[in-house]
């Protein structure tokens, strides 16, 4: 993976993970990539829970920030009339 040039960002993030999970950078790089798809699943289901108002949900899609994922939280309401 390059981090030279205008990939210098990465080794700030390389370390940033090796720091959390206190491993060694590959390790740590490995972790992450297990970790991130659960995480997002995760919060998709929590977003996604009845029991919660929607004020609630936007506050939580609010405390997940992310460089790549948003998660947006909307309201939908449907009317059948016959």
């Amino acid at each position: 993976m390059r981090t030279d040039g205008d990939y210098a960002y990465r080794r700030d993030a390389i370390e940033r993970a090796a720091d959390c999970y206190d491993y060694n950078k590959t390790k740590a790089v490995v972790s992450a990539c297990d970790d991130v798809p659960k995480f997002i699943q995760a919060s998709r289901q929590v977003l996604e829970r009845n029991d919660l108002t929607l004020e609630q949900r936007r506050e939580i899609a609010e405390t997940l920030p992310s460089r790549a994922v948003d998660f947006e939280v909307k309201s939908e309401i449907v009317v059948d009339t016959d």
